[in-house]
């Protein structure tokens, strides 16, 4: 099969169609024939060697996938060959075909296309383990996402005004910002010329926001904080401002605040199925209810992967990437 390899660590011109190996499954997996896979920022930090595959995974990168099952391990009931499907991927999504543990596999959403499936089992499966069953988002809270105009913001946005929660945002342009807003999300926040704490207070008469979900890291992490409510809590899911910090941390005790931090690959496959089988549960409908769309950006053939990454690294997409074997 052809997959897109890391030829090297570095800038997206690493990454090369080559012919490899088809996968392997075992008793317990579902190999797929891929129809399409989306970008991921961790993608971009694999490619740059800083975000190695977990030991035994496909070392091409790639979350997530949609496509049709071409065969299945002994072992696995639910699935059989014609089904089509998405999947929850610990790398290898960049291919051909891919080999994936059965409890990550989903049925197609209703009303989705076989493609655009591609773009929800990653940002689906990171926003409900995240803020809801970690940090227990609920009907008639309020949620701050920054990045609102990412795969995982434009999820985020959807799924939370569909279970009755106030969104707050930050992005970076006025374009993203009216896509936010278009989305559902009730305040709208140019995190480049705005305070976003002085805004959040103001908006929530100085109370602050019960839920914030970052992926800037060190440099928001203070502004965070006293973003936050009384019983607040903060779920961090990437370093994209940087890892280190200086914090005061008397506000955690004042205001019993929690911060949590969590990624996805790296999870067993146990608690990666349970993630799987409640968003099937809780996610699943609101989507067939139109109440939760595929926001995809732009499409990729598989060869111009590069390409790809440059326009994720450029930060000017709205929604998700995807690319086509």
């Amino acid at each position: 099969m052809k997959a897109v390899v890391i030829t090297s660590p570095g800038g997206p011109e690493v990454l090369q169609v080559q012919e490899v190996e088809d996968p392997v499954i075992g008793d317990h997996e579902v190999l797929i024939k891929v129809e399409a896979t989306a970008l991921n920022r961790a993608d971009t930090i694999q490619r740059k060697g800083l975000h190695p595959p977990p030991k035994g995974a496909s070392p091409y990168p790639g979350l997530e996938c949609s496509g049709t099952v071409l065969a299945v391990g002994k072992s696995v009931a639910r699935w059989k060959v014609g089904d089509q499907v998405c999947a929850l991927l610990s790398g290898g999504g960049y291919a051909e075909k891919v080999a994936v543990p059965a409890g990550q596999v989903l049925s197609i959403p209703e009303g989705v296309s076989l493609r655009d499936a591609a773009s929800f089992p990653e940002v689906a499966c990171t926003v409900w383990s995240t803020i809801f069953m970690m940090s227990q988002l609920s009907a008639g809270e309020t949620l701050l996402v920054h990045g609102g105009s990412s795969g995982i913001g434009t999820f985020s946005i959807q799924i939370a005004k569909h279970l009755g929660i106030r969104v707050f945002v930050t992005a970076g342009s006025e374009e993203k910002l009216s896509a936010c807003k278009n989305l559902g999300a009730d305040v709208c926040i140019n995190y480049k010329t705005e305070d976003f704490v002085a805004r959040v207070k103001e908006e929530t008469g100085g109370k602050g926001v019960d839920v914030i979900l970052d992926n800037v890291g060190g440099p928001y992490l203070q502004k965070n904080l006293d973003s936050l409510g009384i019983d607040g809590r903060l779920f961090i899911i990437g370093f994209m401002g940087g890892a280190a910090t200086e914090v005061n941390l008397s506000c955690l005790l004042a205001r019993r605040l929690t911060v949590q931090a969590a990624g996805l690959r790296n999870r067993n496959l146990e608690n990666k199925a349970k993630i799987v089988a409640e968003v099937e549960k809780h996610v699943w409908p609101a989507i067939a209810a139109g109440r939760v769309k595929p926001i995809v950006y732009k499409t990729f053939p598989l060869s111009e992967a590069a390409e790809a990454h440059r326009l994720m690294e450029g930060s000017s997409h709205v929604g998700k990437i995807l690319l086509i074997p």
